[in-house]
């Protein structure tokens, strides 16, 4: 099985461990790969690869049972287990006295939505719980959502041309999200949505983003360099030296798109297709540029001893260290490896990155662009400082404890610029690190529907009603005894 409990709340997480335990004792093999605790804790022998990630990882650092695994110093997975962490991990929650603008909604009655009200603190993080099926979608997607969308009208949706990325990197700017729902059945569905539910508070918001899990490129011409955009400062670098001026070269010449630069065995793209008969096609490095994308000439302007093709092999990590004086490329880079993408190369071809790198390369590029100096500069022209709206559903799957620990710093950081951020999660580190829960149910389908808990995570983690509440209540106890 292939991280099973994904997308699964604590208590269906309980049950499907003991359906699993059940076929254990029956006489069967279970060969599974999680990154959920609990899980581990069940397992009669744990296999840990690492110690990193891409080319830093591959080998097998522990393997024994749980107390095995907690032993190695160099295991990740050893490090999280013994030292889980302690909520919050700054210390101290935002406080909720002083937020001074709320977004609510009233009244939404879509799906299983029983007319419920439901609002969220601007500035905050907030994240939405309940078991599956409950109706947090629901609400995120087909009420607050178009709701804030229609509210912010088209006029202040940013074009994909001003540094936002456009919908179809999945960093959605308002209007631009109608795939989200079934093509058949999205106007519909706004049209319910504007009818069914009111809101109010969207006055204090400039943009909505839904940041989402999807590939940021269908095709080996997209990667992290040219999605980040430091590729074109890579390229105005190049075109600055000595030989580049010598021989006319311009940034552009420096670019695996256009003609004149790039290798053209393989059209810029390092790769060749053959094509299979009765089998899927495969890709082999282009025997001329030995997959650097450019042509020989190009390849002969160096930069340290590097050319532009070892610059796109580098990882990004390399790269950080390399231009470490130049910082419009250093700075971009060093957020993504403080995220823990810095084992990703910089011309990795996008379709190869897991739905959880692509997420985590999504909020990072965000915090790249300055969040903060578009609102310095309102604040210095006397204008009123406004939020922008960031949705996520289950950001964690697919993440390592470690990887856990660097996506909330992500999150932190897009607070901190001012932003609010609305989380859908089952994973309680997130949850226990949330300034304010919205908990929904009490069960799943025409049995939940209803706001069942609110407030900070130890106020819902006392609530009764809450099937949440328990589990998130033992965690939070946990980390009391360990502090």
């Amino acid at each position: 099985l292939d991280e099973p409990t994904i997308g699964l709340h604590s208590r269906d997480n309980e049950r499907l461990l003991e359906t699993l335990t059940a076929l254990r004792e029956k006489g069967n093999s279970l060969v599974i790969v999680e990154h959920d605790e609990e899980t581990m804790r069940r397992a009669d022998h744990i296999i840990d690869l690492g110690p990193g990630a891409g080319i830093h990882g591959g080998e097998v650092v522990a393997a024994g049972t749980l107390r095995d695994i907690k032993e190695v110093s160099e295991s990740q997975t050893g490090r999280c287990l013994r030292e889980p962490l302690c909520h919050p991990v700054r210390k101290s929650r935002r406080s909720l006295g002083e937020v001074e603008h709320w977004l609510e909604l009233h009244d939404a009655q879509v799906n299983n939505l029983k007319h419920i009200d439901a609002r969220f603190p601007i500035g905050r993080l907030s994240v939405i719980t309940g078991i599956s099926g409950s109706g947090k979608s629901t609400l995120m997607r087909s009420v607050l959502l178009p709701a804030v969308q229609e509210s912010l009208g088209s006029a202040r949706v940013s074009p994909a041309g001003d540094g936002v990325p456009s919908s179809r990197t999945s960093l959605s700017a308002s209007s631009s999200r109608k795939s989200s729902l079934p093509r058949d059945a999205s106007t519909s569905t706004r049209d319910a949505c504007a009818t069914r539910a009111k809101i109010s508070g969207a006055e204090w918001l400039e943009a909505i983003y839904e940041v989402d899990q999807s590939p940021i490129g269908k095709t080996s011409r997209s990667t992290p360099a040219t999605y980040i955009k430091v590729l074109d400062e890579i390229r105005s670098l190049f075109a600055q030296l000595p030989v580049s001026r010598v021989r006319g070269y311009s940034a552009s010449r420096f670019s695996f798109n256009t003609d004149g630069g790039r290798c053209e065995t393989c059209s810029g793209q390092g790769l060749l297709k053959l094509e299979m008969s009765f089998l899927p096609s495969s890709y082999v490095p282009c025997e001329d540029c030995a997959g650097q994308r450019y042509n020989a000439q190009t390849l002969e302007v160096l930069y340290h001893e590097r050319s532009i093709g070892d610059v796109m092999n580098m990882t990004i990590a390399q790269a950080a260290e390399f231009f470490a004086a130049n910082q419009k490329i250093a700075r971009p880079l060093s957020l993504l490896v403080e995220t823990g993408l810095g084992y990703l190369k910089l011309g990795q071809p996008s379709p190869t990155l897991s739905g959880g790198e692509a997420q985590r390369l999504k909020l990072a590029t965000k915090l790249t662009r300055g969040v903060g100096r578009a609102q310095n500069e309102r604040l210095r022209k006397m204008r009123t400082p406004k939020s922008t709206l960031y949705l996520l559903e289950e950001p964690t799957i697919g993440l390592h404890m470690a990887d856990v620990e660097l996506l909330l710093n992500v999150i932190h950081r897009l607070v901190d610029d001012g932003n609010t951020v609305i989380v859908i999660e089952h994973n309680l580190s997130v949850i226990a690190e949330a300034d304010y829960v919205v908990d929904i149910g009490p069960e799943a389908g025409s049995l939940g529907g209803e706001i069942v808990a609110i407030g900070t995570p130890e106020e819902v983690a006392q609530n009764r009603l809450s099937r949440t509440a328990p589990f998130l209540r033992k965690v939070l106890n946990q980390l009391k005894t360990i502090a």
